[in-house]
């Protein structure tokens, strides 16, 4: 069914360029790639998350605010510090746009220019027009491929697809699960195999080892994102920087 397929196909595209270039590589550096490769994951992580997508340099600058501030009061989108998903979603929004436009004290510790920016196409993804363009998109493609009435309650999910993955991430991933590793905060590992969020909700293995590409670290943590990037870096698209090994407790 073509509505189905494309869903599941924006849900994991989106998906995957968030974790792999906005994440694991604007955020955290986990890998280099040439300036050509960069600019083409731009311009796929665009076109991948449509009206949802994320400056790179926003993202990174606001996830390098999480961990450094995690579940405290200073932590953009801690659940803890909200009483639903979307009044944290709420309050990253708010805190994206003050990075985004500059105006965020809390973020300048964090800048080293060390992430993917490129101002052109970062200001039109951002305009109205670009957004409702989108829309107009997602809406033609469901008026021309719908079979059935309740595939249109899968539209809204389309047009705040980014939003609706950092919503389980951010909520999930601070809430529910078991720990492997004592962070001082209330990171958790939220799946065994975690094939919806694409590896990212193994978000206390993460907090213990940021810079470790492959977010599983026990036999049966599956990343399904690690196999990628493993297969990027052995044909070389993209260079891995070093390796990260750690114990998890029993």
């Amino acid at each position: 069914m073509a509505v189905l397929a494309f869903f599941v196909a924006h849900w994991y595209l989106s998906l995957f360029t968030q974790t792999f270039f906005q994440h694991r590589y604007a955020a955290h550096k986990m890998f280099t790639m040439h300036p050509a490769w960069e600019r083409f994951f731009f311009v796929f992580t665009f076109l991948m998350q449509g009206s949802s997508f994320m400056s790179p340099r926003g993202y990174a600058l606001l996830h390098r605010m999480h961990h450094a501030y995690s579940d405290t009061d200073n932590d953009p989108h801690s659940p803890h510090n909200s009483s639903n998903a979307f009044t944290m979603m709420w309050k990253t929004r708010t805190v994206y746009q003050e990075v985004l436009q500059h105006r965020s004290e809390g973020a300048k510790r964090f800048e080293d220019h060390m992430y993917p920016e490129w101002v052109l196409l970062e200001n039109f993804a951002h305009r109205w027009y670009a957004r409702v363009a989108w829309g107009v998109f997602y809406i033609g493609f469901y008026i021309l491929f719908a079979t059935a009435w309740w595939q249109y309650l899968l539209l809204p999910i389309h047009f705040m697809m980014g939003a609706v993955h950092g919503a389980i991430v951010n909520w999930s991933g601070h809430k529910y699960g078991y720990q492997n590793f004592d962070n001082h905060d209330k990171s958790r590992n939220s799946l065994f195999f975690d094939f919806l969020t694409g590896g990212e909700l193994f978000q206390n293995n993460h907090h213990k080892l940021p810079l470790r590409v492959n977010f599983g670290v026990k036999w049966w943590e599956l990343d399904p994102t690690y196999p990628v990037i493993w297969t990027l870096d052995k044909v070389g698209i993209i260079r891995l920087k070093r390796r990260v090994v750690a114990t998890a407790k029993a």
